[in-house]
């Protein structure tokens, strides 16, 4: 879920403990069906010759409101990786509603078959909940500890989450800084904020005001795109010979 904005601070928690059922049904959708693409079997992620790029997540990447799938912002990601000629594939791994905790308790599961590059985004539900930020920064460190236990290791990415201010400035600013002492500490590129230029613009969000439009899930790819595109394009240059060819890379726009 989305981070409360300026004056509906309050609502966001309501709306969060009002769709937790609905949340825990669809984790148990998303984790039948996150592992492949549409078109792939069950053995999809070991049958593809791209790398995987795992989008580890809450409802801002599992895409909750939207008509489709297609529109959320991994998706999109997918299409200019396609685009620029990169030899990988998107798993949408967002779960609505989940707090970092519950990302760390499913990384395991994530990381179950080989993943070249890991997109972390999660804490925005910490945020909405007033949850202590050396839970956050805790769960982060157990992630992205996790994932360097994989061989090879994936490549590491960290999205940068605000608090809702109506948490005092203590709070947000500590919350805040918790994703760039993480990026550092794990040689991590980092999003500085998934919502730049997206949240508090009408426009761009949902009724409800905390979840992103179809227009909004565009700001939000090119807003990653910008930080993710270098690491595919070192990814996909030190990618095995083993691994067999692949058609040469465009430059990534």
């Amino acid at each position: 879920m989305a981070l409360a904005l300026a004056g509906a601070a309050l609502v966001p928690l309501a709306l969060g403990a009002c769709r937790a059922g609905a949340d825990e049904r669809r984790e148990a959708v998303a984790e039948r069906a996150d592992s492949a693409p549409a078109a792939a079997g069950p053995d999809g992620m070991t049958a593809d010759p791209r790398g995987t790029v795992v989008f580890l997540g809450t409802s801002l990447t599992a895409g909750y409101g939207l008509s489709d799938p297609a529109l959320a912002y991994p998706a999109l990601i997918q299409a200019k990786i396609d685009s620029a000629g990169l030899p990988f594939r998107v798993v949408n791994a967002g779960v609505s509603g989940e707090t970092s905790a519950g990302a760390r308790r499913r990384i395991d599961w994530v990381l179950r078959q080989p993943v070249a590059v890991l997109v972390v985004e999660t804490g925005a539900n910490d945020g909405l909940r007033g949850l202590p930020v050396e839970e956050l920064r805790d769960n982060l460190r157990a992630i992205l500890d996790r994932a360097r236990r994989q061989t090879p290791p994936p490549r590491l990415v960290v999205v940068g989450m605000e608090a809702p201010p109506n948490l005092g400035a203590r709070y947000t600013a500590a919350f805040r800084a918790v994703y760039p002492e993480v990026a550092r500490a794990y040689d991590a590129a980092l999003v500085p904020f998934l919502l730049a230029g997206v949240g508090g613009i009408d426009s761009l969000n949902q009724g409800d005001g905390l979840h992103p439009t179809a227009r909004g899930q565009r700001v939000i790819a090119a807003t990653v795109w910008r930080t993710l595109a270098p690491v595919l394009q070192r990814a996909a240059r030190e990618r095995p010979a083993r691994e067999g060819p692949t058609s040469e890379a465009r430059p990534a726009t």
